[in-house]
């Protein structure tokens, strides 16, 4: 199995928001967000760069595009509090990014690219929701562009249990080995605390 992080890891938590409708979501979403909180705690004290990403939508809707033609309704609206990010997982300090997107991949129509560039990025640890949907497309996206791509997939939820695990099995497929838990992701996080 490849190492868990190859040169300098960011964290990358996408869209761990408030809720809402307009997406189905599997169950479990308060108990991935606990385990996502140990993970962002332990990145802090380990001094890893943090970004979260967020989905907004405009009230007009001009940015949706063919978002709604599959089983999500209207989500994400600029005006609804449930498209804010939950409230134990926003940025804090110099050292931590927010990044708003239109699309489900955080590469599409954003600056992530220039950031991660900017950070010397190597190894992209993500955790979020929707497995399926933002965290699979962002994964891939990393893939493509030669970064190292890891999964906290206890922190990760689907649109449903049969496609969250589809989902994981497909980025597994491109990087084996990227598929880790966030007790190991803490442990290695805690190496580079005292270390440091």
């Amino acid at each position: 199995m490849p190492e868990l992080i190859e040169g300098r890891p960011v964290l990358i938590i996408v869209d761990m928001q408030k809720g809402g409708p307009g997406i189905p979501r599997m169950a479990g979403g308060d108990e991935r967000a606990h385990r996502a909180k140990r993970v962002l705690d332990a990145a802090r004290a380990a001094e890893i760069p943090v970004i979260f990403l967020q989905e907004v939508h405009r009230r007009s809707m001009v940015d949706f595009g063919r978002e709604l033609d599959g089983v999500e309704d209207v989500h994400c609206h600029e005006d609804w509090e449930s498209t804010e990010l939950r409230d134990e997982l926003r940025p804090i300090g110099d050292n931590e990014f927010h990044i708003v997107k239109r699309r489900y991949s955080g590469f599409f129509g954003t600056e992530l690219e220039i950031l991660l560039k900017g950070l010397k990025a190597d190894t992209l640890i993500l955790m979020g929701g929707l497995t399926d949907v933002c965290v699979h497309y962002t994964f891939v996206d990393a893939h493509q562009r030669d970064y190292y791509a890891r999964l906290v997939e206890d922190c990760c939820g689907g649109s449903n249990e049969e496609r969250h695990e589809a989902a994981l099995d497909a980025m597994e497929y491109l990087q084996t080995g990227a598929r880790r838990s966030s007790d190991e992701i803490i442990a290695v996080f805690s190496r580079m605390a005292k270390a440091a």
